[in-house]
């Protein structure tokens, strides 16, 4: 029970400080949860809402002041995106085309599939990589592609390259400016910006498509 509420708390004040706190009290475990959380947030559909862009620049930060192993911070984010991204590929090709015909159900949204399926009508192959820095958008990305039946090897390069550029970029640029005193002394407010600045592409898309549409 204990883990879970330092879990709960370190999700709701997701900052340096706490994700140390929560590193000590876990030990080298820490690593098997950062993996845990990463893989459900890009590899279950239903899991859109855990923290993605944030969680990674703040590990990155902690990294920074050598409370985690930065080597093993890297490897073991991007193999949790790379894997999650898989399985998510999988459910969808399982579940197959039938979930765009449904209604919205509690855990899944009609309109996240269709406003990322109108990504890769945009995008094609390379919304696997774009998605990865748009929240919601790379959750459902490798499902979406699961559903059209894309073909796996195509999947799996972009997959890759997605999932080692999202970790190397934003893990990076936690490594980078995390320990400064600036990002430390201001470091909610970074990570609102991060947000903020991730969902500017999905927002922007929205608003391009409803103005389109206005106009017919």
């Amino acid at each position: 029970m204990e883990f879970w509420q330092k879990l709960v708390d370190l999700f709701l004040h997701l900052d340096p400080e706490h994700l140390r706190a929560f590193s000590s009290y876990c030990g080298v475990w820490i690593y098997l949860v950062l993996f845990l959380i990463v893989f459900c947030e890009t590899g279950l559909v239903v899991t859109p809402f855990l923290p993605g862009d944030s969680l990674l620049f703040a590990v990155g930060a902690v990294a920074a002041m050598q409370a985690l192993d930065p080597v093993w911070v890297i490897v073991v984010l991007c193999a949790a995106a790379i894997l999650g991204d898989s399985v998510n590929y999988q459910i969808g090709k399982f579940m197959g085309p039938k979930v765009f015909h449904r209604p919205d159900s509690r855990w899944l949204k009609k309109e996240h599939l269709d406003r990322t399926h109108a990504f890769f009508e945009k995008y094609g192959g390379k919304t696997i990589i774009i998605a990865r820095f748009v929240p919601i958008v790379r959750t459902f990305a490798p499902f979406v592609a699961g559903v059209g039946a894309m073909t796996y090897w195509k999947f799996l390069m972009f997959n890759v390259v997605g999932g080692l550029l999202w970790v190397g970029v934003i893990v990076g640029c936690g490594l980078w400016f995390g320990k400064t005193d600036a990002v430390q002394k201001n470091f909610k407010l970074i990570i609102v910006a991060i947000i903020i600045i991730s969902i500017l592409p999905a927002v922007f898309e929205f608003w391009r498509t409803r103005r389109q549409a206005g106009k017919k």
